[in-house]
């Protein structure tokens, strides 16, 4: 594509193949042209000593022929032609599948690529991320480099194409081009479908396949399932009000998880504004709960023998995922825009196309969202004992609660004010309620003796945040 075409794509792509936890082994850096600072050289000279450096030339291909040259060629195709000279890897991925919207020399440079190589047509970043992910680990099991494949794309040993379940296969199709406009008809066989999504090895499921399509993956992967338990209060502790174990393929692991919570937690109707039926609220997001949920089982550490455990607390939600982050993300770079960096690259396109995963490396930001929307602190994103925790909190301090306390409207509104802010401090209260600043003291002492919020640091770097345990 042209160098300005598809730019967060491109750099997107760059911090996934970095960031990898099977591919950083081998890949020690990624050039692209934005990285390179002002220099005293042609700009042609600096991109084309990199192509000779390189071991694998990857080209992404758009709408766009982009800038041209003296001679009327573009900085991709020189790139290309010099890559094809010198006998390179070439790795090509044609962007999109409306060629009438593509310029006249783009087209040409698909068409003569077209007669060297293979190419794969792509149009969104979870597909272009599993498609790379998945040559990148051939080129590597060619070179004869690989002692153990990564997860999602290993052979599962002991399962064959028998053991997918064409009725699930069926829905995917018809789910997948419902929801993303997925090309593949229904008629396709079920190993022209794995072919497609990189989930075969020779005539042989991966274990993505398996995962994805399999009835009972269980028989093959013990610990892949979902463990939801609901306690009493706001401890982990025996004897549970529930426990339910969700097996089945992940798809209906996730379903399964999300209904669990959505039958456990409250949902107040509302009233008939809009039509005949009463709406009903629930306390938490739905969207907020499956997307934790489906995060967790799309990027869990599958080697590990702990399931996804959905915790559900009088004032929380927790769901623990076995693993950890990418390293070059932090949890502070959850909470902003970053790039996707999936643990298991090849589940995570299934789930997308079916629409389990929406835009890629969004999930995190739309949890919070969609809580501080409905008036809930901000989620709590940690890693603890090897796992990665999301934490979504309640509305423990119900209406009802709250009357026991007898607190003034001050207080009340500060409460409101806390619900959807993550901390007030005295001047706060005293611009909210147009109250003195002795006042707003007593006031925030008052709900502090409650239990209600907790007072936080010392003299001028004071302030308060809701207490989110009973």
């Amino acid at each position: 594509m042209s160098k300005k075409e598809l730019t967060e794509i491109r750099l997107d792509l760059k911090a996934f193949l970095l960031g990898d936890p099977f591919l950083k082994r081998f890949i020690s850096d990624v050039f692209l042209f934005e990285d390179v600072p002002a220099k005293d050289r042609r700009a042609d000279e600096v991109y084309l000593d990199e192509v000779k450096r390189c071991d694998v030339y990857l080209g992404i291909f758009g709408y766009d022929y982009g800038f041209e040259d003296q001679e009327g060629v573009s900085p991709t195709e020189r790139e290309f032609n010099r890559a094809t000279d010198l006998g390179k890897t070439r790795l090509i991925y044609v962007w999109g599948f409306n060629d009438n919207l593509r310029s006249a020399k783009m087209k040409s440079l698909v068409q003569k690529a077209g007669y060297d190589l293979i190419r794969r047509r792509v149009e969104g970043v979870s597909e272009l991320t599993a498609a790379v992910y998945a040559s990148l680990v051939d080129y590597l099991a060619e070179l004869g480099v690989l002692r153990t494949y990564p997860f999602d794309a290993s052979t599962c040993e002991e399962a064959t194409l028998r053991d997918l379940s064409r009725k699930r296969i069926d829905w995917f199709l018809a789910a997948a081009g419902k929801e993303r406009g997925f090309p593949l008809k229904a008629s396709i066989s079920t190993t022209g479908l794995m072919t497609h999504l990189n989930l075969l090895c020779g005539n042989k499921p991966t274990n993505s396949a398996v995962l994805l399509f399999c009835v009972k993956p269980q028989r093959f992967f013990n610990s892949a399932e979902v463990k939801c338990i609901h306690c009493h209060n706001t401890e982990y502790r025996r004897p549970f009000a529930s426990l339910q174990n969700y097996g089945g393929d992940i798809f209906l692991q996730v379903d399964q998880g999300r209904d669990f919570v959505l039958s456990k937690i409250n949902r107040p109707v509302g009233t008939r504004d809009t039509g005949i039926a009463a709406p009903a609220i629930y306390e938490l997001p739905p969207e907020a709960v499956g997307e934790a949920i489906v995060n967790a089982v799309a990027h869990r550490d599958y080697h590990s023998n702990a399931a996804v455990e959905v915790r559900l607390f009088s004032d929380r939600l927790e769901i623990w995922n076995p693993g950890h982050l990418p390293s070059n993300l932090t949890i502070d770079s959850l909470r902003s825009d970053h790039p996707s960096v999936p643990n298991n690259p090849l589940l995570a396109e299934s789930l997308y196309l079916a629409r389990y995963i929406e835009k890629a490396g969004s999930g995190t930001q739309t949890m919070i969202n969609l809580c501080k929307e409905a008036g809930l602190p901000e989620p709590v994103f940690e890693q603890r004992h090897g796992s990665f925790v999301v934490t979504l909190w309640r509305h423990w301090l119900t209406d009802q609660l709250l009357a026991e306390y007898n607190l003034n409207s001050r207080q009340l509104q500060a409460i409101d004010y806390l619900k959807s802010n993550e901390r007030i401090a005295n001047a706060d209260y005293q611009k909210l309620s147009g109250v003195n600043r002795k006042t707003a003291a007593r006031d925030l002492d008052g709900l502090v003796e409650r239990g209600i919020i907790d007072r936080i640091g010392e003299k001028r770097g004071i302030h308060y945040v809701l207490r989110h345990r009973k």
